[in-house]
């Protein structure tokens, strides 16, 4: 594998960098890991606000997980509404759901801390539609607070921007890029990685227009480097402008 990033010191520098711009931020609540499977589930591409008042729904209309596993897809995509593809998220989250049933009725994933990482992780993608972002999120931000950082879309528009992966990474190339730069980390570290990244990738290094002179970690930015070469027309510029005005 070959993975397009310096040294192992600059993960720490580039964490230094955020934290110093955006303050360390608090850890998250940790949930059972099988509540944390269904929030992570149900939040791809949409708004943490949003993902979570969904969650919550879910739970006050199903307190107890077989009941869930047990409800129809339609009931759960009414209730997930207004995240993004809720026909899929429904479809995959009841299979998931029955699956774990099947070989734990009590619904407790807590034996997967005794697992490696890899192995837990392994154990969590064999679920339909869990993939990396998913089986990461369950280690890492539940209670079993096992050491697996989580790549979504917005770290690894960092990550990649930055020159820790490729352009063209996938997110399973990103997670073992980042993890390799971070050894040795625990649970809460990547946990608080992953908010400083994705709140940079919100606010500045967005998707239609990285916001490159304002960006804490500029200096060894791979793409912030190539963008400071590149000549700028007055037209093209004022144009750029106009764009991002309308869009905002």
């Amino acid at each position: 594998m070959a993975f397009d990033f310096g040294a192992v010191g600059d993960m720490a520098w580039v964490r230094d960098q955020l934290r110093s711009r955006f303050g360390q931020p608090d850890r998250v609540c940790a949930r059972a890991p099988i509540g944390q499977l269904v929030k992570s589930s149900i939040s791809g591409r949409t708004l943490d606000e949003v993902s979570l008042a969904a969650y919550r729904r879910l739970v006050q209309a199903y307190p107890e997980w077989p009941a869930l596993a047990a409800a129809s897809t339609g009931d759960v995509e009414v209730l997930i509404s207004d995240v993004t593809f809720p026909d899929v998220k429904a479809r995959h989250l009841g299979d998931a759901l029955r699956a774990i049933g099947a070989r734990h009725p009590d619904f407790d994933l807590a034996f997967l801390g005794r697992l490696s990482v890899a192995e837990a992780l392994t154990w969590l993608e064999r679920l339909p539609g869990v993939g990396r972002k998913v089986s990461a999120s369950t280690l890492n931000f539940s209670t079993l607070d096992m050491p697996a950082f989580v790549v979504d879309s917005h770290v690894l528009r960092v990550l990649s921007r930055y020159g820790f992966v490729r352009r063209k990474a996938g997110t399973r190339t990103a997670y073992d890029a980042a993890m390799a730069a971070s050894p040795r980390w625990s649970a809460a570290e990547l946990a608080e990685l992953h908010i400083l990244m994705k709140r940079l990738g919100q606010t500045i290094c967005r998707l239609n227009r990285a916001r490159c002179p304002d960006c804490p970690i500029r200096q060894r930015c791979k793409t912030a480097a190539a963008s400071s070469r590149r000549p700028v027309r007055a037209g093209r510029r004022n144009t750029d402008r106009r764009q991002e005005v309308m869009r905002e």
